[in-house]
Order: C-alpha cells, then sequence, then structure tokens
C-alpha cells in the first residue's frame, strides 16, 4: 500500500508540473511530465506485482493459517471504494478527452508574403500556433513557436498509470473475496496465494503496454502511428515540383498526442520555395504532426 500510495503520488505530482509554464531553460514547457508520470506509476506496478507474485509462491509452497474471519467484509469495502474510484476517473477521462479543443492557423511567410498553412494542436488544452519562415540567399528554415505550449492539463499517460493502479487494487479485493469465500467455506488455505499469483500477473500483463509506450516518448521513437504514413508523406514532398528530395527526417512525441517533426528538403533554384514549404506543412498536417520544422536548401543543378 505504501508503494501504491507513492506512485499515486508521483501521478498527481506530474499532472501539476505538467500545467508549468515554458522558461528559458525548459523552452517546451513541463508537458513532458506527464509521460514520466507514466513511467514512475508503470514501475511502480511492475514491482508491485513482482513483490506479490513473490510472496504469493512462498505462501503457496507453505500455506500459512489465514485469520479470514474479517477479511471478507473488510475486501468488500475495499472493492466498492475501488469500483467508485474507477467510475470517477473514467468520468474525468471521458470529459477530459472531449474537452473543447482550439484550432489555430500557422502562417508560413517567404519574403513577407503569407500563405495560410492549416495547424492545430492539443496537450490537455487548445493553443494557436504561428510559424515563420526566412528565406536568405539559398537557405529557408520554417518552424512553429511553442511558446503558447504551455497551462497544459494532466495527459492520458497520467490518467491511465492512475486508473491503472486502481484496477489492479480492485483486482486485489475481488481476488481477496474469492479466496476469504474458498477459505471460509472449504478451509482452503492455499487459495490465498494462487489468487496472489493471478493478480499479480495480470496487473504485470495490463502495465506492459503503458511502459512501453512511456518508453518509447521518452528514448524519442518516431510515433507508432505515423510509421505507416511517414514515409508516404515523404514521397508526396518529393514528388512537389521543384523538390530533388527530403533529408534528415526526425519526428517524435512532445507529450499525448502532439508529434514534432523536422526535416530539410532540397529544391531547385528556380523552384517556388514558398508553395513548397506550404504544401510540405499540408501534408505532414493531414496525417497529425502538430510542430513542423523544415528546412529549405536550394541545391546545385
Amino acid at each position: 500500500m505504501f508503494f501504491d500510495c507513492t506512485a499515486l503520488l508521483a501521478g498527481l505530482a506530474a499532472s501539476v508540473i505538467s500545467r508549468w509554464r515554458s522558461n528559458d531553460s525548459f523552452s517546451y514547457g513541463y508537458v513532458r511530465a506527464e509521460v514520466l508520470g507514466g513511467f514512475v506509476n508503470g514501475l511502480f506496478l511492475i514491482f508491485t506485482a513482482f513483490f506479490i507474485f513473490s510472496e504469493g509462491v512462498e505462501r503457496a509452497l507453505e500455506p500459512p493459517d489465514v485469520h479470514h474471519e474479517r477479511l471478507l467484509p473488510v475486501s468488500v469495502a475495499g472493492l466498492l471504494v475501488n469500483l467508485v474510484g474507477i467510475f470517477v476517473f473514467q468520468h474525468g477521462g471521458h470529459g477530459h478527452s472531449h474537452g473543447e479543443q482550439g484550432h489555430g492557423h500557422s502562417h508560413s511567410l517567404f519574403n513577407g508574403t503569407a500563405r495560410e498553412a492549416a495547424g492545430h494542436g492539443h496537450c490537455g488544452g487548445h493553443h494557436g500556433h504561428e510559424g515563420h519562415a526566412h528565406h536568405s540567399g539559398h537557405h529557408g528554415h520554417s518552424h512553429h513557436d511553442l511558446d503558447d505550449e504551455r497551462h497544459l492539463g494532466s495527459g492520458k499517460q497520467i490518467l491511465q498509470g492512475v486508473l491503472l493502479h486502481i484496477m489492479a487494487d480492485t483486482l486485489g479485493s475481488v481476488g481477496v473475496i474469492i479466496s476469504a469465500l474458498l477459505m471460509q467455506n472449504y478451509n482452503l488455505m492455499i487459495a490465498d496465494p494462487i489468487c496472489s499469483m493471478l493478480i499479480a500477473i495480470l496487473i504485470g500483463v495490463s502495465v506492459v503496454p503503458l511502459l512501453r509506450e512511456s518508453i518509447g516518448i521518452l528514448m524519442q521513437r518516431t510515433p507508432p502511428s505515423l510509421d505507416r504514413t511517414l514515409p508516404e508523406c515523404y514521397q508526396r514532398v518529393q514528388q512537389l515540383q521543384g523538390v530533388y528530395n527530403v533529408q534528415q527526417p526526425h519526428f517524435w512525441t512532445l507529450c499525448t498526442d502532439v508529434y514534432v517533426g523536422t526535416l530539410k528538403v532540397a529544391v531547385a533554384p528556380d523552384a517556388d520555395a514558398r508553395w513548397i514549404l506550404s504544401q510540405t506543412h499540408n501534408i505532414f498536417t493531414q496525417v497529425g504532426v502538430r510542430q513542423l520544422y523544415v528546412q529549405i536548401d536550394t541545391a546545385a543543378m
């Protein structure tokens, strides 16, 4: 229970930290705290599951004499509390996912001329973004300003981690109820460690996706949802008139459902760089990339 409460406190702290404003040292803000919170919660759950399983093995080898007189009413009360907790968190998550979404427009500027490139993003809230591109000689660069990525609410990672904790507690209560009934009615003391091991296995299996996702984000993995669409986007950009090739593409997840990308586009000397920049932004926005940095280099013939 100590580790359980500690992990829940870690999730709460992450939800608060993720709302902090960006500054010079943390230019992206603290939105990654939600991912870190999910990772810490996952580690705590794995540790808890391992501890419960190892204890269950020991108790299965030497079934103890369990005093189960008050075990059933206490476990039923715990189950009711956890069911209320699940209802509250699912209701809160539903409200979070269907909250108001804002849509901003990003403008790609080339030689003082602006062209809208559809851009919208949110990570627990809604924010408009402006992108600026500067063309000087043979080099162009465009980016979205991330200064507005602040005051962000707790993300899916935190809610998922906390919900997994409550689900684990609920499974524990169900297991205790079953084992208490078996011990009371059939005097099967081994029911207690068997239920403990089953619960530990269920907890471990349920937390693996959360750990895999949070580790992938912290390791700057290309978003799994973009694995198939990004190659198609590169091909579409290369098919634009005046584009030679796409170089050095990098895409990663900033926080829940907010993807950031950078790439270099080599173009012909007589290419319309402003139009290429706008089309590139549109192509990647369609697949869900919220922030895009494009560097346009004029290649020699």
